[in-house]
């Protein structure tokens, strides 16, 4: 029986060079993988954070008309709500709120390890309640 498997073998060559070619190739592919997956929930936080300050900021700049006005406060606890379990990398946001007279400022940013986000939102004040009864004032004239 043990010559019977010598013979097989001396009449199948085989060749290594495929399995060396795939030692130098499967790591180079796993880590093209890895960094689309990184890049993919990269963004996708980045979008999380864009789209929750400019939502905040324009509840805020909507507020702001009423009597009482907006706190900054208020504004940063709406914005952590938006945010809240929906991020998958950068898990603790930090949040700046700016209220002025004419516009109102919501600067977000997170980091984890070696990357870092930071989103700048703006709204506008406008009070389209006075622009509609000037206008009628002017038709009635």
């Amino acid at each position: 029986m043990v010559l019977k498997m010598n013979r097989w073998f001396k009449d199948c060559k085989l060749q290594g060079s495929m399995t060396v070619e795939m030692s130098f190739l499967m790591p180079m592919i796993l880590f093209l993988i890895m960094g689309c997956i990184l890049t993919v929930f990269y963004y996708h936080d980045k979008n999380i954070l864009s789209g929750a300050a400019y939502e905040t900021a324009v509840v805020g700049s909507t507020k702001a008309r009423e009597k009482d006005g907006v706190k900054e406060g208020e504004l940063e606890t709406l914005f952590y709500e938006r945010v809240k379990n929906k991020c998958i990398m950068f898990v603790c946001p930090q949040v700046s709120v700016n209220v002025e007279k004419e516009e109102i400022e919501i600067i977000a940013a997170a980091s984890r390890k070696y990357m870092k986000i930071s989103v700048s939102k703006k709204a506008a004040i406008t009070n389209p309640e006075k622009k509609i009864r000037d206008l009628r004032r002017f038709r009635r004239k």
